[in-house]
């Protein structure tokens, strides 16, 4: 694709564009999106009309943008995200009707965990995940067993910091971080209480496909007062069933 005159492609015009959306901000203007991708506005503009034009985004009575439908049917196609998605929900609702709080599935995506799925009871605790949102790898319960299970390059990066605190009891120390990840690989699941949220406590197990790398996480959020143990025991048994169809042949139509 060709460049412009600061030398970045059309195609990383449209992701910076793509980018700005977030799942707090879903809707913006042209102008909103222009200042957010660091683009002159006449290519701001231009960019997002090319895009609402292919069906990627979509404008609404006020002349916002959000994204297009055309989009998420792309996103879906063939995904492995999908299948993996397809193949854990029946698990975490097993999983959500004994823990009654919230059940969580999480992938590795861009150093970061990338939340796919959430199930949560109306009377649960608190909780700041969000569908298609990312916590990091070194405070999230999913993010330390996505990390502890990470290729060693991944693992170093992100153990040469910086790494921020979201709390107090959020592990920053490299050493400490590294003990913990091998207790981690060690013990099959996490319990990571008040890394995240002092009032809650994280619990997660690997999730593995048929070849037996780890593909996912799968936790709880509990509130701190609750004793993770039968928590541990239905992701345990959740994670090996999600294993077991993720080694079926996907259904045909």
């Amino acid at each position: 694709m060709a460049n412009s005159a600061t030398g970045d492609s059309v195609l990383e015009r449209v992701v910076r564009v793509l980018e700005t959306f977030t799942v707090d901000r879903t809707t913006q203007t042209a102008s909103d999106i222009g200042r957010r991708a660091h683009l002159p506005s006449s290519t701001a503009h231009r960019v997002v009309n090319e895009l609402v034009a292919a069906g990627l985004l979509e404008r609404d009575d006020d002349n916002r943008v959000h994204l297009g439908m055309r989009l998420w049917e792309l996103a879906l196609r063939g995904s492995p995200a999908l299948r993996l998605r397809q193949a854990a929900l029946p698990h975490m609702e097993r999983v959500q009707a004994r823990v009654r709080e919230h059940t969580q599935l999480a992938v590795l995506e861009h150093d970061s965990a990338l939340f796919l799925e959430r199930l949560s009871h109306p009377q649960a605790g608190a909780n700041i995940t969000r569908i298609a949102g990312r916590l990091p790898l070194h405070a999230s319960s999913s993010g330390l067993v996505l990390l502890a299970y990470a290729d060693p390059e991944l693992q170093e990066r992100i153990l040469a910091g910086p790494r921020r605190a979201l709390t107090r009891e959020t592990v920053t120390d490299a050493a400490a971080l590294r003990r913990l990840l091998a207790d981690i690989r060690r013990r099959g699941h996490v319990v990571a209480p008040g890394s995240i949220e002092t009032v809650s406590t994280g619990v997660a197990v690997p999730v593995r496909d048929a070849s037996g790398d780890v593909v996912a996480a799968l936790s709880v959020v509990l509130p701190r007062e609750t004793a993770p143990d039968e928590a541990i025991a239905a992701l345990v048994r959740a994670a090996r069933g999600i294993r077991s169809d993720l080694s079926s042949p996907p259904a045909s139509h």
